[in-house]
């Protein structure tokens, strides 16, 4: 009984941490404030704006959109995912300058 005592409680101690109420948390608040200020600071489009210029491109619903970091070059862009009236998920990237559509590709995943 010993031996299997620590099991017992190391069991109880996981499944009460899982059942642990999901708190509600500001970081989506928090990321489109960021947001905000990096389009104010950098001379930016809209988040409004790109998703315009985004639902042009390729009609749909807007799912979410993220201001990026280019990796290969300067700049930022928007990524903007859409879903089409097929239900298909597509991304439309945008130069977060100029608003230009640099491309558009269907999200496989």
């Amino acid at each position: 009984m010993n031996k299997i005592l620590p099991y017992v409680l190391s069991s109880l101690l996981i499944a009460s941490s899982l059942l642990q109420p999901a708190w509600a948390d500001d970081d989506d608040e928090d990321d489109m404030q960021k947001m905000e200020q990096m389009v104010k600071a950098f001379g930016l489009i809209s988040q409004q704006e790109a998703q315009t210029k985004a639902l042009a491109a390729k009609p749909g619903v807007v799912k979410e959109v993220e201001l990026e970091r280019r990796k290969f070059r300067d700049g930022w862009d928007y990524e903007v995912e859409i879903v089409d009236a097929k239900g298909k998920e597509w991304e439309v990237t945008l130069d977060a300058k100029t608003g230009k559509v640099n491309s558009l590709n269907r999200d496989w995943f």
